[in-house]
């Protein structure tokens, strides 16, 4: 998949998700196979920029490019503003979020709250794209009500404004994350336009992934909550995409070497106090699935220490029982189609505060 001029390959992407797809993370991923990071939710707010969350999430040092900054706001000279920003500090493809769904979010008409105005989506988009020369993509959801899905349109909208691709999750903001995200509509936005259009919902198994571009026509996968605690899934799904069969389950050793790893650059990039909190969430997702995982997470959220938490985590993971790497859960799946903050924002839970 072509973004401006950068190729996507493979064509699975690591979805922006607030207080996740931090840079540890977003490296990590792009390590072991996903052909695209985008960045947190950055604030287009210049007033933010010098507070150190912001600051972090616009560290791209030393990153692996293409390099995407999502960006959110409502007012479209400050997110053109923003825009030029953070393309001064690296960015090479800024995306606009008018998908979050999280109350925080859609209470200041941000996120997936301006679907509801046509007219101030054109303006923003129209504006982002005059005020740089890199690509500017988009990401959406199928509509803000399910009475009224209106990605047609807003993609129409977004292709007339320049909008280099186009990014559709299959649940309207309404639906937040509940029940099964659905294609159609999804499908019905890449019949409808030329740029490309990147499917986000529910696509947890490399076979999923096939199908999913098989009946929506799009031309890349889009993944947040399925690589959570399984990043080694964007090289899954790449080789199953290129191949038609399954890559085996990541050995033991390599699970503790990535996960330890992971550790070791929160550690690095926020500090030891603040990177073994953050760690606790990643911690929680690694092990889900493996015999022990809630022991093992209650003893190691107690700790403050980074020594401590490293050596709990290699202990549990030599321990037998965590010798088989947790998988999804497979599970039966019905496809309809035609031939700004730190929050977890599909629980709503709170997540650690980086210091202003």
């Amino acid at each position: 998949m072509q973004i401006g001029p950068h190729t996507i390959d493979p064509p699975v992407i690591l979805a922006p998700m607030a207080g996740v797809t931090d840079k540890p993370f977003r490296q990590l991923c792009r390590r072991l196979g996903a052909g695209l990071a985008v960045s947190e939710m950055t604030t287009s707010e210049p007033r933010l920029w010098a507070t150190r969350k912001s600051r972090l999430r616009m560290d791209h040092a030393d990153e692996t490019g293409p390099i995407s900054v999502q960006l959110a706001g409502t007012d479209p000279q400050v997110l053109a503003h923003a825009a030029r920003h953070n393309v001064e500090q690296g960015a090479q493809i800024i995306d606009i979020n008018m998908g979050c769904p999280a109350k925080k979010v859609c209470s200041v008409a941000a996120g997936s709250a301006l679907l509801r105005d046509e007219v101030l989506v054109g303006e923003i988009l129209a504006a982002v794209v005059a005020a740089v020369s890199v690509p500017v993509t988009l990401k959406i959801r199928t509509g803000y009500t399910p009475s009224d899905r209106n990605a047609v349109r807003i993609a129409r909208i977004a292709e007339a404004s320049g909008i280099a691709a186009i990014a559709v999750h299959g649940r309207t903001r309404e639906d937040f994350f509940n029940g099964d995200a659905e294609y159609e509509s999804v499908a019905a936005v890449k019949a409808a336009v030329g740029i490309p259009v990147i499917v986000n919902g529910d696509v947890d198994t490399p076979e999923k992934a096939a199908e999913v571009l098989r009946v929506t026509g799009c031309d890349a996968i889009m993944l947040g909550r399925s690589a959570l605690g399984r990043p080694w899934i964007f090289r899954e799904m790449a080789h199953y995409l290129a191949k038609g069969v399954r890559l085996p389950a990541p050995a033991a050793a390599e699970v503790q070497s990535i996960l330890l790893g992971h550790l070791e650059a929160l550690y690095s990039f926020y500090g030891e106090h603040l990177g073994v909190r953050i760690a606790r969430k990643h911690l929680g997702w690694y092990c889900r699935e493996l015999p022990g995982g809630a022991d093992f997470r209650a003893r190691v959220n107690r700790v403050e220490l980074a020594a401590e938490q490293r050596e709990l985590t290699r202990e549990f993971l030599l321990a037998p029982a965590a010798q088989t790497p947790g998988q999804a859960p497979q599970h039966e799946y019905v496809i309809t189609a035609p031939g700004i903050g730190s929050w977890d924002h599909w629980t709503g839970a709170p997540l650690p505060a980086v210091a202003q």
